[in-house]
This record gives C-alpha cells, sequence and structure tokens, in this order.
C-alpha cells in the first residue's frame, strides 16, 4: 500500500518503461488499474502535468494563464451568495447558520491560497518565474514553442493550487533559473507533490520521500533521491543474499525430487515436493543498468 500525505514532496523514480507515468494517470485517475484499489478524500483537488497536454490555441499569454482561476472565481461567487444569505438572516443559534458560517471560513481560506484577492498579479509573478518576460503576456500562444505552451500549462496549474499535484518531467524544457524558482515554490507548497524527473538535484533539493518502481512492484524510501539510493543498494544488497541461499534450497531440493522420482517406492513424495516447489515465491531483483555513454569531442579550432 503507499499513502501519499496531503503534504508529502515524493520523487517516483524507476528505469525508462518501468511504469512510473502509467503509475500517475492511474493515480490521477486517468487509467484504471489491473487490479487493486485508489481512494481519495472526496473534496480534494489534483493537477497532472504530463507529457500529452495541448494548449488552446487564440489566446494571450496571460488571458491563457487566467483560466487558472475558473474555479477560483466559481468560490468568489459562492461567497458574496453566502454574504447576502449572513446579511437577512437572523437564526444565529441555528445548526444551518453554523453550517453556513463554517463553510463561509473554509471558502475564504481556500479562495485567499488560491491567490483570489489578487489573480492577475498572481499570474504575472508565477509567469514570471518560469521565464516569461512582460513583453511575452499580451502575445499569443500560437507562437511559443511547445516547451514555451508547456510552461504556459505548466503556470495554471501551480496557480490552481490543488491539494496533489503531479508532475511528469516539468524540469524538461525548462532554463536553470526557471528550475531553481520552481524548486523553491515546490518546496514551500501546501499541498502534497508527487514528480518524475531525472534531474537529480532537482529531487534531492524537491522531495522528502522517494518510491522506486522496479519489476512492477514499488519500494519507498523515506528520504530524497541521493539517500535513497543509499538505502536502496542496502535493499538490494539484503535481496541477492537471500536470492542466493533460496537458489541454494532449491537446486538442493530439485536433486532429491529427480533422485526420488528414479524410485517407484518415493514418486508420490516426489510429486507432491514437486508442487511445494511450484508454489514458492521465487525472489526476483533487476539487473542494475550499468550502460554508460561515450563521448568524444574533437579538439576546438582556434
Amino acid at each position: 500500500n503507499v499513502i501519499i500525505g496531503v503534504k508529502d514532496k515524493i520523487g517516483l523514480v524507476g528505469r525508462n518503461g518501468a511504469g512510473k507515468s502509467t503509475l500517475l494517470k492511474i493515480i490521477a485517475d486517468e487509467m484504471s488499474p489491473d487490479s487493486g484499489d485508489l481512494t481519495m478524500p472526496s473534496e480534494s483537488t489534483l493537477g497532472f502535468l504530463h507529457q500529452e497536454m495541448v494548449l488552446p490555441k487564440g489566446k494571450t499569454v496571460i488571458a491563457e494563464t487566467l483560466t487558472a482561476f475558473e474555479g477560483t472565481k466559481k468560490i468568489e461567487k459562492r461567497i458574496n451568495q453566502i454574504n447576502d444569505e449572513i446579511a437577512k438572516r437572523t437564526d444565529y443559534e441555528s445548526d444551518s447558520y453554523a453550517k453556513l458560517l463554517n463553510e463561509f471560513s473554509e471558502l475564504n481560506d481556500r479562495f485567499s491560497l488560491m491567490g483570489g484577492e489578487n489573480m492577475r498579479a498572481e499570474a504575472e509573478k508565477v509567469l514570471k518565474g518560469l521565464g516569461f518576460k512582460n513583453s511575452d503576456f499580451s502575445r499569443l500562444t500560437d507562437e511559443f514553442s511547445g516547451g514555451w505552451q508547456m510552461r504556459i500549462e505548466l503556470s495554471k496549474m501551480l496557480l490552481q493550487h490543488p491539494d496533489y499535484l503531479f508532475l511528469d518531467e516539468p524540469t524538461n524544457h525548462l532554463d536553470i533559473e526557471s528550475i531553481i524558482w520552481l524548486e523553491k515554490f515546490l518546496k514551500d507548497y501546501s499541498g502534497a507533490v508527487v514528480v518524475i524527473s531525472h534531474d537529480k538535484t532537482f529531487l534531492n533539493n524537491v522531495t522528502n520521500r522517494t518510491l522506486e518502481i522496479e519489476l512492477g512492484k514499488v519500494f519507498e524510501y523515506k528520504a530524497n533521491y541521493s539517500k535513497a539510493m543509499e538505502m536502496r543498494a542496502e535493499r538490494r544488497e539484503k535481496t541477492m543474499a537471500a536470492m542466493q541461499n533460496q537458489q541454494k534450497v532449491i537446486a538442493q531440493r530439485e536433486r532429491t525430487i529427480t533422485r526420488f522420482m528414479a524410485k517407484a517406492t518415493k514418486t508420490k513424495m516426489a510429486q507432491s515436493m514437486k508442487k511445494q516447489l511450484d508454489k514458492m515465491d521465487r525472489i526476483e531483483i533487476q539487473d542494475e543498468d550499468l550502460a554508460a555513454m561515450n563521448i568524444r569531442f574533437p579538439s576546438a579550432p582556434r
């Protein structure tokens, strides 16, 4: 079982093809799992930035970014409705009045958290943090490359302040200044963050838990990436020792079964032993990926 706490900062790691993006899509309810259950608090919100996102065309950068506040505007409308109702009511001791006040308080807190008091300023702050200039705000989104359009999507996601924020390779299209800004934003983020990234420094600076997918299983380490890899090496060492011991036991039992099968009086015993051996849970460990890239640069001319 994997539990994502309300303020967890989790790095999701594993080999290419291990299933990291698939797992995120399952948690985000964009795919159905083959088995198992997923439960989330009913009122929680979720934002998922993934590689296949397509930005609508024909809007300016600032107009598209401000669509992030559609939920905030609905909250603002409901706050105004409650304000009007409170002004008219006199049943101060009733349960329904107390419930209304409680909703009013919760909505105000969420409105404030989502930057409702100053939506345009919040949008500009995030866009600048991700590398946009003031002169870019009035340009159409169509004018920007796919990488910059991804930055607009990321801006919208961050401005929505979902309870659970899932990011699949968010630094792929960012420069170093934008990465540093995003690191600080995510470290201070009030909700839960789950991020897939091959950027070790980014993971170390943002996360405090690491989930590794290996051979269809999820291994959890309560540490950032570098510390998690040390813990992983210890786990693999223990698993390797256990696997080698198991293989010795299996080989010994197979020899015994072969010996017994040769004797008519012990055939049934041999068949029983074989059934037990077939039911044994085999310990597996994935081979280490030791492939290295070899790059040679020729001497540069003056």
